[in-house]
């Protein structure tokens, strides 16, 4: 479980901040070094005291011309990537009707991640629990403990991760809803503790140590959160509008629990590495076409990368971009540390958790290590 760490009250007043520097290239050592060396002059007031932890949340896309047994091998090799440059956690979201989402049926592809790797924690980034009786989350989650015993996570959202088409086609049935959230997360709570309030022993998932977060884009799941006393996860990766109301919700109201002493907290954020700006800055073509393809009603797979392509945009694709991709760094080591940096700075979160999805698997890769080596140089203490 997380150690709880206090987002902006475990930050530190400093006047010189001093440097542990991880292992990397020296080439990437030198760039991020340089830039290091010039956060002493920046006014930024304050700097973190501890290592922020890092994780990966994957949607397993399907490119274009792929196929999904290709996108599940390529999760696998990435999950072992991301473990072997220190990743914490590896994460995968439950979303249905969508061609270029392998990742639908999220428990059995968290199973498949977990066997791939040794040490890493695996799990939902989220499972869209009104889609689901809570007695099913927890025998499957539950399962999943007893083949990974203390490494499976369990995120829980509230959105269907869907349209109302593929909802119905799921067999949703009338009494689902959206709004008994709080209540489905609690019985699904009560299965796992095995405290005998629903009457029914979940077999397996009765005394499973699953890890249960709390994830939300708006200020509701922040409240949930605290009031339960559960680590709490914020989708700033495309939907950044409430991510400091909800952190300083979630904090301020924070209740102690069994699971966790004080707030924790993840946020999600982009980011895009390579050697040079130009390089990432093409990239990252890939996922922009995904979000205006999905914001304009025409998802598909994810596309190669397409050089020019924010130039070729009009203005309402510029803005749908600018607007959910706020919390995104894109370019090379230097310029994604100083992304980075600023914000954990503003959000004083435990967590980042990474999101890069890439068409070319190899350069995805290569961004995870690029970023694995900036949070390791961007520890700094007191």
């Amino acid at each position: 479980m997380p150690d709880g760490g206090g987002g902006k009250g475990n930050l530190c007043s400093v006047s010189s901040p001093s440097v542990a520097f991880g292992a990397t290239s020296p080439l990437r050592g030198r760039i991020i070094g340089q830039f290091i060396k010039k956060l002493d002059k920046l006014p930024l007031g304050t700097y973190l005291c501890r290592m922020t932890r890092y994780s990966l949340l994957d949607l397993v896309p399907v490119i274009e011309g792929g196929t999904v047994s290709q996108s599940l091998a390529n999760a696998a090799d990435l999950a072992r990537h991301a473990e072997s440059v220190g990743f914490q956690r590896y994460w995968v979201a439950e979303h249905h009707g969508m061609t270029g989402i392998a990742s639908a049926a999220t428990a059995v592809v968290i199973a498949h991640i977990a066997a791939a790797t040794n040490t890493i924690r695996v799990g939902s980034g989220g499972i869209m629990l009104p889609n689901h009786a809570p007695l099913t989350i927890a025998e499957q989650f539950g399962t999943l403990d007893a083949l990974f015993p203390g490494r499976i996570d369990l995120g829980l959202g509230r959105a269907p991760g869907s349209d109302q088409r593929v909802a119905r086609a799921m067999r949703r049935t009338l009494e689902t809803d959206a709004n008994a959230f709080p209540q489905d997360v609690m019985e699904l709570q009560s299965y796992f503790a095995n405290d005998g309030q629903t009457g029914i022993v979940a077999t397996p998932g009765a005394g499973a140590d699953v890890e249960m977060w709390i994830l939300g884009s708006s200020t509701f799941g922040a409240q949930l959160a605290a009031a339960l006393g559960l680590p709490y996860a914020f989708a700033s990766h495309f939907a950044p509008d409430a991510l400091d109301a909800a952190l300083a919700i979630y904090r301020r109201d924070f209740r102690p629990s069994a699971r966790l002493a004080k707030p924790h907290v993840m946020a999600g954020f982009n980011v895009f590495a390579a050697e040079t700006d130009a390089e990432a800055e093409l990239l990252a073509t890939s996922q922009q076409q995904s979000f205006v393809a999905l914001r304009t009603g025409n998802p598909g797979q994810m596309k190669p990368p397409l050089a020019g392509y924010r130039e070729s945009l009009g203005a309402q694709g510029n803005q749908i971009l600018d607007h959910v991709l706020q919390c995104s760094a894109v370019g090379s080591p230097a310029k994604v540390a100083r992304g980075i940096a600023a914000f954990v700075e503003r959000t004083g979160v435990d967590e980042v958790m990474v999101t890069s999805a890439i068409y070319d698997h190899e350069a995805r890769k290569r961004s995870l290590s690029i970023t694995a080596d900036v949070m390791q140089e961007l520890k700094i203490a007191a």
